[in-house]
């Protein structure tokens, strides 16, 4: 009898090590705001928990900048991913479809000075050093340079490499102002103590999506949306967002809801009429 158990239980275990090693691997590329620290401590925890209740093993890859990042897309080197590079018109043609929206309320970009900074309003801005995430970020770059062109505002574009990178330069006074998301700035503000004011919003825009690869199969695409969905339906889940969460100081609500490119549809249109070009 305790043969036949042994025999049992060695070939459940071969049985199981079998099917851990035959769970598919995806790639999930994440769009490089913070340090690699800080976007790493976020996003694991998340991403194990939906592997394990996806049955779809999820690997998170960065890139350096935004603009490595952007490039990446254009290549279609991510399964999964979570950026809104997707809707710019060099990436819109590779075949990234949205699943899923942050919960998190909307977000602005905004252009901002040092709260001590003698800079009063836009023109104030002319001909200085202004700085931005990277060219490929979206209210990083795209949203404030099309203003300030349409206001007629020259400036010298300084690039961070991300937003808390352009961030820390304004914090040191290396630029006069910088264009941001207004999300990331304020959670900044609050984990350095930075003061700062802000010359100019943008309209609303929804929080970055979470979109796969037309080459993702849609059995694996669903299971990966649902699992994401779930979290904020259970203990374990909302745990893990929440202790995520602090490490950037972000606000509730937490987690993931369904959504589609349609929920994105103004940021299609602003990229249709903007005067900023992807060689600028």
């Amino acid at each position: 009898m305790a043969l036949k158990w042994l025999m049992w239980f060695s070939l459940a275990s071969l049985f199981s090590s079998s099917m851990a090693l035959a769970q598919p691997t995806y790639s999930f590329g994440v769009l490089p705001q913070r340090s690699a620290g800080l976007t790493a401590q976020y996003w694991h925890p998340i991403l194990d928990y939906v592997s394990q209740h996806s049955g779809v093993k999820l690997v998170m890859k960065t890139a350096r900048t935004g603009t490595e990042s952007r490039d990446a897309l254009i290549l279609g080197e991510y399964d999964f991913v979570y950026s809104n590079h997707i809707f710019q018109p060099k990436v819109a043609t590779v075949g990234y479809r949205v699943l899923l929206r942050p919960h998190a309320a909307d977000f602005t970009s905004e252009i901002v000075v040092l709260a001590d900074s003698p800079i009063q309003k836009l023109d104030d801005l002319q001909n200085l050093a202004v700085g931005f995430a990277s060219k490929a970020a979206f209210v990083g770059y795209w949203v404030p340079m099309d203003h300030l062109l349409r206001q007629k505002i020259s400036v010298k574009p300084e690039f961070g490499g991300n937003q808390e990178g352009i961030i820390a330069q304004l914090k040191a006074a290396r630029v006069a102002a910088i264009g941001v998301n207004s999300r990331s700035m304020r959670a900044y503000s609050e984990r350095e103590g930075l003061s700062y004011r802000s010359l100019w919003q943008s309209q609303s825009f929804h929080e970055i999506p979470i979109a796969a690869h037309a080459r993702v199969p849609e059995s694996v695409s669903t299971a990966v949306q649902k699992a994401f969905v779930q979290m904020t339906q259970e203990a374990e889940g909302i745990k893990i967002l929440t202790e995520s969460a602090k490490i950037i100081q972000e606000k509730p609500p937490f987690g993931f809801q369904k959504a589609s490119d349609t929920d994105y549809q103004n940021q299609l249109d602003f990229y249709r009429h903007t005067l900023v070009t992807e060689s600028d």
